[in-house]
C-alpha cells in the first residue's frame, strides 16, 4: 500500500506540473496517474473481491480527474468553476472514507475522512504554489504531502492485517 500511495503523489505532482506549465507529455502523465487507481483497486480487490476492488479504483479515478479538472480551472482563473469543483472533490472524499469504512471496520471513517482531506489540502497547496511561481514553498509541501499519504497507507495497511490476520503471519509482516 506504501509503494501505491508512494506512486500515487509522484505522479500527482508530475500531473501538476504539467498540467501547470504545458508540458508536453501532460496526457502521457495523467493516463499514468490513472493507472495508479487502477492499481489501488486491485489491490483492493485482493482482500474484498472484485466488485469492491472495483468501486475504489472508480472513487480513486474519479478523484484523480476532479483534481486535474480543479488544476485546469485555477490555471484559467476561472474562480467559480474551481470552487465548484473543489466541492466535488470533497463529496468524492467522502464517498472514499465512506466506502473503505465500510468494507473495513477498523478503519474509521470520520478519521479517515480526515487524513484525506489533509490529502486534498496538500494537493491543492502544491499547485496554488506552481501557478504562483513559489517553486520553495511547492517542493516544502511536498515532503509534507509525502509523509502524510504514507501515514495514510500505513492506516490502511494496519486495518487490513487486523481484519485478514491469517493472510500476513507474524514474522511476515512487513508494514
Amino acid at each position: 500500500m506504501r509503494f501505491l500511495w508512494e506512486q500515487h503523489i509522484a505522479w500527482t505532482r508530475f500531473a501538476i506540473l504539467s498540467l501547470v506549465f504545458n508540458l508536453p507529455d501532460a496526457e502521457f502523465v495523467i493516463a499514468r496517474l490513472l493507472r495508479n487507481a487502477t492499481d489501488m483497486g486491485n489491490f483492493m480487490a485482493r482482500f474484498y473481491g472484485k466488485q469492491v476492488g472495483a468501486h475504489y479504483e472508480s472513487l480513486i479515478k474519479a478523484h484523480l480527474v476532479i483534481a486535474a479538472d480543479l488544476v485546469k480551472a485555477a490555471k484559467k482563473g476561472d474562480q467559480t468553476a474551481a470552487a465548484s469543483i473543489e466541492r466535488k472533490w470533497y463529496e468524492n472524499a467522502d464517498e472514499i472514507a465512506a466506502f473503505i469504512s465500510k468494507v473495513n471496520p477498523y478503519i474509521s471513517e470520520n478519521e479517515f475522512r480526515n487524513m484525506f482531506y489533509e490529502h486534498l489540502a496538500f494537493v491543492k497547496a502544491q499547485a496554488v504554489f506552481m501557478l504562483q511561481k513559489d517553486y520553495q514553498s511547492g517542493v516544502a509541501v511536498y515532503d509534507k504531502y509525502e509523509t502524510q499519504a504514507l501515514h495514510m497507507a500505513d492506516a490502511i495497511t494496519r486495518a487490513i492485517v487486523k481484519q485478514f490476520p491469517n493472510a500476513f503471519p507474524p514474522g511476515k509482516r512487513s508494514y
